[in-house]
């Protein structure tokens, strides 16, 4: 029999939209380079694999290029289909051991919400070929362990964005977040996110800069509670709440594809 292997769009209450995600469920541990193996032939900008452990799950996620050390939508797509196939009650809590420590992830009503640790960023010098591979030249630069943030002047200009990525490919970070203050009504913050030096040109929506957003934004807008759009083409809402260093991020998803690895 072959392993379930499944593809679900996260933040996003309908189908070929948010961000698709690949969850293989493992009976057993299996080495580096096949899960690598198996992230390439999915070809999505992240597959998890989930292993049952003592307490909860172990969890590792890789893009089609390298493994990485936190995936919001890949862990909001595991924590639905560990629920969904009924692998835990509707009422349990997912556990989730990562390269990022202890995850969690609840219900909400039609909303999953995950427990995540806070990526606050810090200033930085615009790096070297920022702006000309953006096209245009930020307001403020941050950089945290993972990405670099750029603020850039509105919600058009994050939304217009042409990016040159063999150039933003050069410069030394796993991704480049942008993000503006929202125009349109009912979003705080708009943001996009381009990954290609981890195999991933943009991302569609992306948890794990909203780790770094949320700090972000509360420093703007003297608040912790947020909704943020992320305008890729395929778009994808995200809630965010502040508390303490933790960020609660959340979302919905959507199973599009149910299979077996053979």
């Amino acid at each position: 029999m072959g392993l379930p292997i499944f593809q679900v769009d996260a933040f996003t209450d309908k189908p070929f939209a948010g961000n698709p995600a690949g969850v293989c469920i493992l009976p057993e541990p299996r080495k580096a380079n096949w899960m690598q193996n198996v992230a390439r032939e999915m070809n999505l900008s992240e597959t998890a694999f989930l292993l049952k452990g003592q307490e909860g799950f172990n969890l590792r996620w890789f893009t089609p290029a390298v493994e990485v050390d936190l995936c919001g939508h890949a862990t909001l797509a595991s924590a639905h289909v560990l629920w969904e196939a009924g692998y835990l009650k509707p009422d349990q809590q997912a556990l989730f051991s990562t390269r990022s420590g202890l995850l969690t992830a609840e219900r909400k009503r039609k909303w999953i919400e995950l427990n995540f640790p806070a990526e606050p960023e810090s200033p930085a010098p615009v790096p070297t070929g920022l702006a000309t591979a953006l096209g245009v030249t930020p307001r403020y630069v941050g950089k945290n362990r993972f990405d670099y943030l750029a603020e850039v002047d509105s919600e058009e200009t994050v939304r217009n964005l042409k990016p040159d990525f063999a150039l933003l490919g050069e410069i030394p970070a796993r991704g480049i977040i942008v993000t503006s203050r929202a125009a349109t009504r009912g979003y705080d913050f708009v943001s996009r996110f381009f990954a290609p030096r981890a195999g991933i040109t943009e991302d569609p929506v992306t948890g794990s800069a909203h780790c770094c957003l949320g700090p972000f934004w509360r420093s703007r807008l003297g608040k912790t509670e947020f909704v943020g759009y992320q305008a890729s083409s395929r778009g994808g809402v995200v809630r965010v709440r502040l508390s303490g260093n933790r960020v609660h991020l959340a979302g919905q998803a959507v199973t599009v594809l149910r299979g077996e690895l053979t």
